[in-house]
C-alpha cells in the first residue's frame, strides 16, 4: 500500500532575536508516514508543535528542512478554530468555499451543503455571516464541513472537546462512521479517550520531535508516566 504522506526529516523553526543563534526550534527531524485508512492521535506538552506540526501537513507552513510529500491528487481538510473561515461570508457559503478550495465541482460541493446543513445544527445562523457565530457555532460549522466534504485526510486539532456534550457525542460517532477504509485522520488532543476510541495508533510529540511511536495505549501510558510531578 502507497503512503498518503510521508514527512522526511522534517523540522520547524522561527527567528528568535533572545536565542543564542537567533533561532527557536520548534522541532527537528520528524519522520512519519500516513496510509490509507489510517487514525494517527498526537500527544504532547502544550508548545512542542503539535498544531505545527498539522499546519506542515496540510502545506499551510513549509518546513524550514526536510520534505512533506503527498500522493498526487490527495485532497486534505485541516479542521482549527479560527482557521480557514471568511467571517464576512455565512456559514453556507464558507462551506461551499471549503469544498471548491477541496477540488469539487460546484455541482458536487453543493450538493454536500444539505448533509453539512443537517450535521452542524445551526438553524437559521447557516446563513448569516460567520462573524456572529460563537466558537462552538464555528467549530459545528467546520468540523461539519472537514467531515462531510469527503476529502482523503482530515486534519482535526484540538476540535472534538468543542460543543456540548451531546454535540461531541454527536461528532465521535459521525466521525467513525465517515472514515471509510480509503480515508485516513490524524488528530491532536489532550483527551486520552479520544485518542484510545477513535485511533488506531498515537505519535508522543516531545521538545525537538517524536519521542514515541506506536500503540495508543503504550504512548499514551508512557507520556503520562513522564508528565507525572
Amino acid at each position: 500500500m502507497n503512503p498518503l504522506l510521508t514527512l522526511n526529516d522534517v523540522g520547524m523553526r522561527y527567528p528568535l532575536s533572545s536565542s543564542p543563534d537567533g533561532w527557536y526550534r520548534v522541532f527537528d527531524g520528524v519522520d512519519f508516514t500516513l496510509y490509507p485508512g489510517e487514525r494517527v492521535g498526537i500527544v504532547g506538552r502544550n508548545g512542542v508543535g503539535k498544531s505545527t506540526l498539522l499546519r506542515l501537513m496540510a502545506r499551510i507552513f513549509a518546513p524550514s528542512h526536510g520534505s512533506v510529500v503527498w500522493a498526487p491528487n490527495t485532497s486534505v481538510s485541516l479542521l482549527s478554530l479560527g482557521l480557514g473561515f471568511r467571517l464576512d461570508l455565512t456559514g453556507r457559503e464558507n462551506a461551499l468555499l471549503s469544498c471548491l478550495l477541496q477540488g469539487h465541482s460546484k455541482k458536487a460541493a453543493k450538493d454536500c451543503l444539505p448533509g453539512i446543513e443537517a450535521f452542524c445544527e445551526l438553524g437559521p445562523f447557516f446563513d448569516q455571516p460567520v462573524k456572529t457565530y460563537s466558537s462552538g457555532m464555528r467549530a459545528r460549522l467546520g468540523f461539519g464541513t472537514a467531515l462531510l466534504n469527503r476529502s482523503a485526510v482530515i486534519l482535526i486539532d484540538e476540535i472534538l472537546g468543542v460543543g456540548d456534550a451531546a454535540f461531541r457525542a454527536k461528532a465521535r460517532e459521525a466521525l467513525k462512521q465517515q472514515l471509510a477504509r480509503e480515508r485516513s485522520v490524524v488528530i491532536v488532543s489532550h483527551a486520552d479517550f479520544q485518542i484510545k476510541s477513535l485511533c488506531d495508533s498515537a505519535v508522543w510529540l516531545d521538545a525537538g520531535g517524536i519521542k514515541l511511536a506506536g500503540d495508543p495505549e503504550a504512548v499514551l501510558d508512557a507520556y503520562n508516566a513522564a508528565e507525572e510531578p
